[in-house]
Formats: C-alpha cells, sequence, structure tokens
C-alpha cells in the first residue's frame, strides 16, 4: 500500500511538472539554447559578426578606464561583472562623482543580447549603439570620441588587436563600441530555470514551481517572457501611479514606454526600478501587482513569486580581468575635471 501510495505521489508530480512546463512555454518562456550553434544564431548581430579577437578586444576595452575623461571609469564600473553586472547603487555615479541627473539606475548587463531595446527609455537597438552613449555622457564617461581615439590609437598593442578584429589597425569609435558590444553579447547566464523549461523537471524545487505557477497565473508573463524574461518596452505606469515616482524626473519615451527590466539574476541586482528606489525585491513585487496588473498580491503570493527568482541566478561566465596596454608618451593625459 505504501509503495502504491508514493508511487501515486511521484506520477501526480511529473503530470504537474508537466503542465507548468507547458504553462511556462504557452506563456512565451524561452531558455537560453544550450547548443553552441544556436546560441550564437541569437546573440550575434549581422552588422558586427562576432569572432574570438573581437571579444577578447571588447573585454578589455570594457575594462579600460581609461575610455573616461578622467581614466578612472570604465563600462565596469556601473556595470560590475563581479556584482551582478551592476553598480549596487540607486542612481549611477559617473564623472567628478556625479550622480545620474535623472536618477537612473544602472540595469545589468549580464543577458542585456536578450533585450529588444537598450538604455531605459529603448533609444538604442542593440548593444553596440548603447555602448557609445555612456562614453560621452558628461555625467559618466565624459570623453569625446576624438580623445577616446586618441586614447586608444596612442597604445600599439592595441593596434594590433583591431588588426585581428576588424582586419586592419585603422582605430573609429564606431570599432570601440562595437568591439565592447561584441564582449557584452557573450554575458549570457543559463539557470536552473532553462534547464526545466528543457525538460528536466526536477530542476526547481517545489517551492519554485510553485512561485512559477503564481508568476504565470497573475500575469507577470505579460512582460516578463521570452528568453530575457523582459526587454521588451511597455507602458509603465500602467493601472495605477508608481510610488516613487518621485524620485527622478524619467517619464520613459515620448510614449511614456521603459524597457522591462530582465529577471535573470533579479536577487543580485538591487536595487530595483528605473529610478532604483526599492531595495526589498518583494516590495518590488508588490508594486509590480498593483502598478502594472491592478491587483494586490498576498504576502504568500508575493513569497512564492521571489522564490521562484532563485531559480533565475544563472551561472556566470568566466571572465579573466585583463592586463591592459600600458600609455605612451603620446597618450592623452587625464582630465579630472
Amino acid at each position: 500500500m505504501i509503495k502504491k501510495i508514493v508511487s501515486t505521489s511521484l506520477l501526480l508530480s511529473v503530470i504537474a511538472s508537466a503542465s507548468l512546463l507547458d504553462d511556462a512555454k504557452k506563456a512565451g518562456l524561452k531558455p537560453i539554447p544550450t547548443d553552441k550553434n544556436e546560441l550564437l544564431k541569437l546573440i550575434d548581430n549581422p552588422n558586427n559578426k562576432l569572432n574570438d579577437a573581437k571579444i577578447e578586444l571588447g573585454k578589455d576595452l570594457y575594462f579600460e578606464p581609461r575610455l573616461s575623461k578622467s581614466n578612472l571609469i570604465s563600462c565596469n564600473t556601473c556595470h560590475n561583472l563581479a556584482t551582478g553586472g551592476v553598480d549596487g547603487v540607486s542612481a549611477a555615479i559617473g564623472h567628478k562623482w556625479t550622480a545620474n541627473p535623472h536618477h537612473l539606475n544602472s540595469p545589468t548587463v549580464y543577458n542585456a543580447v536578450f533585450m529588444s531595446r537598450q538604455f531605459w527609455d529603448g533609444r538604442s537597438p542593440d548593444l553596440e549603439d548603447q555602448a557609445q552613449g555612456p562614453m560621452q555622457a558628461a555625467p559618466e564617461m565624459a570623453i569625446s570620441k576624438e580623445m577616446a581615439v586618441d586614447r586608444i590609437s596612442s597604445m600599439p598593442e592595441y593596434k594590433e588587436m583591431f588588426k585581428k578584429a576588424f582586419g586592419d589597425d585603422k582605430i573609429s569609435f564606431k570599432h570601440i563600441a562595437d568591439a565592447i558590444g561584441a564582449f557584452e553579447r557573450t554575458l549570457v547566464t543559463p539557470s536552473r530555470f532553462d534547464e526545466f523549461l528543457n525538460g528536466k523537471e526536477d530542476a526547481l524545487t517545489p517551492e519554485e514551481k510553485k512561485g512559477l505557477k503564481t508568476f504565470i497565473d497573475k500575469g507577470c508573463t505579460a512582460c516578463h517572457t521570452g528568453v530575457g524574461i523582459g526587454g521588451s518596452m511597455q507602458k509603465f505606469p500602467l493601472v495605477k501611479p508608481y510610488k516613487y515616482a518621485n524620485v527622478g524626473d524619467f517619464k520613459g519615451d515620448k510614449n511614456g514606454m521603459v524597457k522591462t527590466p530582465t529577471l535573470r539574476n533579479i536577487l543580485q541586482t538591487a536595487p530595483y526600478y528605473h529610478n532604483g528606489a526599492v531595495w526589498d525585491i518583494k516590495e518590488a513585487i508588490k508594486i509590480m501587482g498593483e502598478t502594472q496588473l491592478g491587483i494586490n498580491l498576498t504576502d504568500d503570493e508575493v513569497k512564492d513569486i521571489a522564490t521562484f527568482f532563485k531559480a533565475l541566478d544563472g551561472k556566470m561566465p568566466t571572465v579573466e580581468y585583463p592586463h591592459l596596454p600600458a600609455v605612451t608618451t603620446s597618450t592623452p593625459k587625464p582630465e579630472a575635471n
């Protein structure tokens, strides 16, 4: 009798997992491809084809502080690969210790390749275009295109790296950004949730499965879906006013649309929302229910969804910190003021 009960329980568990997997797929949730060729199709840019030399160059430039006017700030400053791809502050801090004038929070660079647009207002179509912005922005890296090119061109090692990556040693601002974008395209983090979507029913705990069901049933996948579990442009706020709308002056694009952040590694990327006003993931979930779905999630429902988010913690790619080329006598000097 005991064996029969156990067998029945196991069968019901398998059926429930299969049903939940079907629900997840119907909701548009998709895994990061396990096949390298399939992943490459998804992350590559036909206008900036990936190759090993370009990715390696992009990695160096991602960590290159001399791409800032002060010689102090790199892409990694605000999108720190050691801390979930973010800086962990409410508003990004840049040149001369300047906080973002709109009180905008730095979104994670991990899995950004799966986002349909870049920047909170979606003004950039891809990572290569996005990479050009922060370098030139006065409150961020504050460097001019000309100084960026002059700095990098002054170091012979970079010329050789550009030749391998792009076919010639002519260094342009666009190629600098293209290389950075190429590296960022490789920063994907497959998780246990991807294993579940690929059919491994025990990849999630029973509690995480319960949270996933709540996540789907409550309508969270209306925005947080696809491979990125986010990344589309959505009206915000939609149903009710955002509780912390007075923090900063950001209103989205001209139509009030805001990029939906990825939920991958969400537990590592506090604070939350475009203005970094919320530090508690449970508060963030509750606000989303009110603001976007027009529902009051119970404490148990919020807890369940937050528990599901644990399954979205992914395996970070191994990134070896680079030894960057030495400056020469012709390298433009830093300007901290």
